[in-house]
């Protein structure tokens, strides 16, 4: 449908006629002239090939030129048909380690190993695809925790900087306190039923200013769900310098923090030990946290007054080029 945003512009279409019409005719400049033999003969001449002269071309472009930016400052929209939009209210901070230790490569994905930070990003990045309508937040954490991307609609942005995220770019240590505060922080503001985070580390807390089970306390005072994902495997053979032996690479996982992380938000904890767990640990969420309620129809709205008035410009230009040559 098409329509004016601003209609009412439209009074000022007849303004250079009723100024033409108001101000005082201006003087004639009386300057020194050519004189030529043949005047009389130049002056019976016309002006162009077509009986039409300069000026009277120039004033029909500037007409035009000014009808075409009276339509553009109307402002002319197309308006689109409804299109349904799913809108859940949830507001999802993704809260992924990034420390050295997910470095280890113990996971597997499509027949290969690779690090834990690959197959964490290849989960999530899944995960936050189905979340339409929802607003997704990144944070990285390591020595301390920054946000990557604030809470968005944009889903393909947040799957961009997780896909960005590198091991080692903020240090090798785990602030997971601190990733809950900054969490907070972000969510506190938001509707008291949609705050949640998803917590993904493998290891325990060795850095930050506050510690996980505090962070924790405060998440709950401002009814923040967090869901813990521990990740690892508990199994690993290595070749040693005494031949194979078999080690747990998730030793320094602390389990126990993360059941109370859970707990205390009325969340859940998950152990992740490969990627088919970590795949389950996200649809398990998906249940806990549905992504689709009632949406709201939206139409999508075009903007149109580029085109008259590109056209007033590309007049202009002509006017000028004319003048130029004249």
């Amino acid at each position: 449908m098409f329509s004016f945003e601003w209609w009412w512009m439209v009074v000022v279409l007849p303004l250079p006629a009723i100024l033409r019409w108001l101000l005082p005719v201006a003087p004639a400049r009386h300057e020194a002239a050519l004189q030529v033999p043949f005047f009389d003969q130049l002056n019976e001449m016309p002006e162009s090939a077509g009986g039409m002269s300069k000026d009277s071309w120039r004033l029909i472009l500037a007409a035009i030129m000014w009808c075409a930016l009276v339509f553009a400052a109307m402002r002319p929209q197309w308006l689109g048909e409804p299109i349904d939009v799913p809108l859940s209210g949830r507001d999802i901070m993704l809260g992924l380690d990034i420390s050295g230790s997910m470095r280890e490569r113990d996971f597997q994905l499509e027949g290969r190993s690779v690090e834990r930070i690959d197959a964490a990003k290849y989960v999530a990045a899944d995960f936050i695809a189905k979340r339409k309508g929802d607003r997704i937040g990144l944070i990285l954490f390591g020595d301390n925790a920054q946000v990557q991307t604030p809470l968005t609609y944009d889903l393909l942005t947040v799957q961009h900087f997780l896909n960005e995220s590198i091991v080692g770019l903020i240090g090798s240590s785990t602030a997971i306190g601190d990733a809950i505060g900054l969490a907070v922080k972000r969510l506190r503001q938001r509707p008291a039923d949609a705050r949640v985070l998803i917590l993904l580390t493998d290891g325990a807390n060795t850095a930050g200013s506050v510690t996980p089970v505090d962070a924790a306390r405060v998440a709950a005072e401002n009814d923040i769900r967090i869901h813990t994902i521990g990740v690892g495997a508990e199994r690993a053979v290595v070749n040693g310098v005494f031949g194979t032996q078999v080690i747990n690479p998730s030793k320094s996982l602390d389990e126990p923090t993360l059941k109370e992380i859970a707990a205390l938000t009325g969340g859940q904890y998950f152990r992740a030990r490969n990627t088919r767990e970590m795949l389950k640990i996200y649809s398990l969420i998906d249940e806990l946290e549905p992504s689709e309620t009632d949406g709201e129809q939206l139409r999508p709205l075009k903007e149109l007054f580029i085109w008259p008035l590109a056209l007033a410009l590309l007049l202009s230009a002509v006017m000028v080029v004319s003048r130029v040559r004249a």
